[in-house]
Order: structure tokens, then C-alpha cells, then sequence
């Protein structure tokens, strides 16, 4: 049907509290800083990683867990952080439904505009 066969969806996910009002607070913004979290040891780490501020992925994280009304990190000072079990189950989560939505959303494609 097209003739550009480069083409392909992509889903984007959050999670938000239901009734809430802020919009989405768990995105892919805040999965990647809990995976660079999770693989580094470090919210300072994670955040350079992505090219951020420090003070900036410290302000998005507490939001999210004010927001979410979870805490994501433990922070250890110099020491690092890491997620808490919430945190981990979140992410977990998250990264498992996002995954599934894409390829979901592939296979719909290749049905729906690539016969």
C-alpha cells in the first residue's frame, strides 16, 4: 500500500494515577533514568548518561514519586541509589507492557498497511 516499506509504528506509554490530574507521570523519560538507576547504581550516572542535569533527574524523580505517591529511589548519599521494590516492580512493568504494545502494534501495521 505504500511505497515507503521504512515505515513503522511507534507506541508510546505512560502511567498516571487514575483521576489525577497532572497527566502522565511514568514515561519513557523516567524509565530510562530507573534503568540507567538500576544498571549504574547511580541517579547522578543515569542522568549523565542522557545528557541531564543532575538537579534535573533529582526534580523529575521526586515529582514522579509525589505524583505516583511511591518512592522510586533509595538514595545513599555519595553512595548511589537504587529502586526500591516498588520502583523495580514499576519499571518492570512498564518496560513489559511497552514492549508488548510495540509489538502489538508491528504485527497490526504489517496486517493493516503493508498487504
Amino acid at each position: 500500500m505504500f511505497e515507503n516499506t521504512n515505515l513503522s509504528p511507534l507506541v508510546r506509554i505512560a502511567i498516571s494515577v487514575e483521576g489525577g490530574s497532572r497527566g502522565s507521570m511514568f514515561g519513557r523519560g523516567v524509565a530510562d533514568l530507573c534503568l540507567g538507576v538500576r544498571e549504574k547504581g547511580s541517579l547522578n550516572a543515569a542522568a549523565k548518561d542522557m545528557h541531564m542535569a543532575y538537579s534535573k533527574a533529582w526534580r523529575i524523580m521526586k515529582d514522579t514519586e509525589s505524583a505516583l505517591g511511591i518512592r522510586l529511589l533509595d538514595r545513599d548519599g555519595a553512595h548511589g541509589s537504587t529502586l526500591t521494590p516498588e520502583g523495580d516492580a514499576l519499571l518492570d512493568s512498564y518496560l513489559e507492557i511497552d514492549r508488548d504494545l510495540n509489538e502489538y502494534a508491528l504485527k497490526l501495521f504489517a496486517q493493516k498497511f503493508k498487504a
